[in-house]
């Protein structure tokens, strides 16, 4: 795989901020992918120099040279050695204007929000805010207003307010709802969750398709329960990186072994479930990336969550594995990724992930980008 040279790449440490669109340029080029992708992939990794004091956003913005399609990223907003800066609504890379700004929304941990044009929801049921146990995390960074819920009255409240805030209405419209909390410590409290959660929905007239992303689902038991009382289903296993887990994971996920995860998406799909991944590259080496998904690829019915690892603090750029703060890395883990799952016949979904390594293509084909 070609290299880029030291002014190909957005340097690494104080330089970063030198970095100007032709070193994208040349880094797309040399790379195969559209100078967009790379943008978006460099302003995930960098963040954004500005006057707001945020952690973390959510950020709608449309790039200046592809201003139809609107993007919706996640990033912190507070990083004085980025090379990008937003002044206004305008976000440029060293005094050239990239993309314009739409809206700023504070990264909160709430109750439940819309994905995909009101398609899809994301549950927060379980206080995920208070989750707290692996190292590279950002929980902790957010405000919190996503209490603890009681089982069935909680669900049906939850889901009522939501009635409200959907975009027209109707909950009906959904497809998917995701439950995203990292808080159910057992599978017992999680298949419970999960066989409450079916009901409640068809009681707000629900029939989509309930996901869950979670490491505590294991045995063919619960497997089976979830297929006869929650499917339609899809288990997003939060793999996160296949090294350091014990180090840098809580106990909860770090006591699933990597060896162990091809067999334990098996048997999922054994029992008529969808299946699926969360990884964040930049903790793994690139050998070791490359490695664990080959090993997955033909295990997972859709294509996995990957997302860019975003340091917000010197502690979690301690967690990087040498070379991830600079954007080669990432390109390289991109084509090592698309290598491994292209054959797959599985494409990037682009309202699953806010950090992705993909925009306009995948794999020198060009993506359909709908809502964010």
């Amino acid at each position: 795989m070609p290299h880029l040279s030291q002014d190909q790449s957005i340097p690494s440490g104080g330089s970063v901020g030198t970095a100007r669109l032709q070193h994208l340029e040349r880094a797309a080029l040399t790379h195969g992918v559209p100078v967009e992708d790379v943008l978006l992939i460099a302003v995930n990794l960098y963040g954004i120099t500005s006057d707001q004091d945020r952690n973390r956003a959510r950020v709608n913005l449309r790039l200046v040279r592809r201003p139809n399609t609107p993007w919706q990223i996640i990033v912190p907003l507070n990083r004085p050695a980025s090379p990008f800066l937003l002044r206004g609504d305008e976000l440029s890379l060293n005094g050239e204007v990239v993309a314009h700004v739409e809206r700023i929304d504070a990264d909160e941990a709430v109750g439940g929000y819309f994905r995909n044009g009101g398609r899809a929801a994301t549950l927060n049921p379980n206080a995920r805010s208070r989750c707290v146990g692996c190292g590279w995390c950002p929980n902790t960074l957010e405000a919190a207003a996503d209490p603890k819920m009681q089982e069935e009255q909680g669900l049906d409240a939850l889901l009522r307010a939501l009635g409200e805030q959907h975009p027209r209405r109707n909950l009906a419209e959904l497809t998917e709802v995701t439950v995203s909390t990292g808080c159910f410590e057992w599978e017992e409290a999680a298949v419970a969750h999960l066989t409450a959660l079916r009901p409640a929905l068809e009681r707000a007239g629900v029939t989509a398709r309930v996901g869950f992303l979670t490491s505590v689902l294991r045995s063919d038991e619960a497997f089976a329960t979830i297929a006869t009382q929650v499917s339609p289903f899809v288990l997003r296993l939060t793999v996160e990186h296949f090294t350091r887990r014990a180090a840098l994971m809580k106990e909860t996920k770090a006591n699933l072994l990597p060896e162990q995860i091809p067999d334990l998406l098996a048997g999922a799909r054994a029992a008529g479930l969808d299946t699926s991944y969360t990884y964040i590259a930049g903790i793994d080496p690139l050998e070791d990336l490359a490695r664990g998904v080959n090993a997955l690829a033909d295990r997972v019915s859709e294509f996995p969550n990957f997302q860019v690892f975003q340091a917000h603090t010197l502690v979690m750029q301690a967690m990087r594995t040498p070379g991830a703060e600079r954007l080669e890395y990432y390109l390289q883990a991109r084509t090592a990724i698309e290598r491994a799952m292209a054959p797959t016949g599985l494409r990037p979904v682009g309202w699953e992930c806010y950090r992705p390594l993909w925009y306009f293509t995948y794999a020198g084909e060009d993506l359909v980008n709908g809502p964010r």
